[in-house]
């Protein structure tokens, strides 16, 4: 590969990151612009977890074997197997050398030299691969993984000219994993309840968004607990504002407990004393089952006065879910019910019959002038 060529698959890799969508995103282009960069037919890229001593793999691409999923759950290795990730590097860099990367081939010609490690030759004659080219990928000043590249049998080993132009490329990939850290950790901060560290009103609406289209195009059931926190003026007006916090905490703590008996639920403070869980899939009994358990907890709490909690599923007999609004409207609304009856247990929407009183107090347009009903949630909707 000439100067141009290869100067084309630097930038390519790093568009290729710049563009990612999400850290998975950019570690599936890194170990693709690596692949397409140093001509291989198999890319993979691994982390190196300190605290469980293991080397997991993030990302498999190109040809894989029947073994290689391409986001493997559980694909990882002890790193005592592959040394140079921790001996070798250190080493090299102890002595002022650079993290190089370097070849090893199926041949296992390579014994005896530093970098030479067993297990790699015998993944590699095991998957029918001739040779692969390891970088290092070094991270604020630590090693933080590597960019593995291999080529079949019968195909040329890699040079030694391929192996320094793997370390330019993890140098590249290096930079992109930073970049796209730093953005995650923004984008989480935008969706994330300071106080708590529950997800926050911004996160609710875009998931809820989501599952409401989901609701429509496959008819998956999409479940809102609205809660309001019972006694926290009194809290805050008895103990101060620090207090409250404290029992604003607790009960986010509460919530997302609560929310675990949900898979994939997402618990909110939606702001103030109002908090929800957005459940996407399980049965509408199993959610106003986590809903029950939730007002027993927070009945518990040393203070404040319980919780005051509504529930809406397209699991019950509600109507048409058109919007995402319609859902938080009918969730408020059996919320509303339940804080005026100092029920408590959940509210549901659509399980008092034909003419649910939820359903009927969601569902109608506000009247002028009327002072005991709560502003709910956004407008009227479908």
């Amino acid at each position: 590969m000439g100067e141009d060529s290869r100067l084309a698959a630097v930038v390519a890799l790093a568009q290729g990151m710049a563009a990612a969508h999400g850290l998975r995103d950019a570690w599936r282009a890194a170990a693709l612009g690596g692949c397409r960069a140093l001509g291989g037919s198999f890319a993979a890229l691994s982390v190196w977890e300190r605290e469980l001593g293991r080397l997991r793999v993030l990302v498999n691409v190109g040809l894989r074997a029947p073994d290689e999923e391409e986001f493997p759950d559980d694909e990882s290795y002890p790193v005592h197997q592959f040394a140079e990730i921790t001996e070798f590097l250190h080493e090299r860099w102890a002595g002022g050398g650079e993290p190089d990367a370097w070849v090893e081939t199926a041949e296992g010609t390579a014994a005896g030299r530093p970098g030479y490690v067993h297990q790699r030759v015998a993944a590699l004659r095991r998957r029918g691969r001739g040779c692969c080219v390891v970088a290092p990928i070094v991270l604020h000043g630590r090693a933080w993984g590597e960019l593995y590249v291999a080529r079949p049998v019968g195909e040329p080993v890699f040079a030694r000219a391929d192996a320094d132009f793997a370390t330019v490329l993890a140098s590249v990939v290096a930079a992109g994993i930073a970049q796209t850290e730093r953005l995650e950790e923004v984008r989480r901060l935008a969706y994330t309840d300071a106080l708590t560290g529950l997800a926050n009103r911004r996160a609710v609406d875009a998931l809820l968004d989501e599952a409401v289209e989901r609701h429509r195009r496959e008819g998956v059931v999409v479940s809102l607990v609205v809660c309001d926190l019972n006694g926290l003026k009194r809290v805050n007006d008895t103990h101060g504002h620090a207090v409250g916090d404290r029992l604003l905490e607790r009960f986010g703590s509460v919530l997302s407990l609560c929310g675990a008996m949900l898979p994939g639920a997402l618990a909110a403070r939606l702001g103030g004393d109002e908090f929800c869980l957005l459940a996407v899939g399980p049965e509408a009994d199993t959610v106003v089952g986590a809903a029950e358990e939730l007002c027993r907890r927070a009945a518990e709490l040393a203070l404040g006065d319980g919780v005051a909690c509504g529930v809406a599923s397209t699991g019950d007999p509600i109507g048409p879910v058109g919007s995402a609004r319609r859902l938080f409207r009918l969730a408020d609304a059996a919320q509303y019910r339940a804080k005026a009856s100092r029920a408590g247990r959940p509210v549901v929407a659509g399980r008092e019959g034909a003419d649910d009183p939820v359903v009927r107090l969601a569902d109608e347009p506000p009247r002028k002038g009327d002072g005991e009903r709560r502003r709910f949630r956004g407008m009227h909707a479908p």
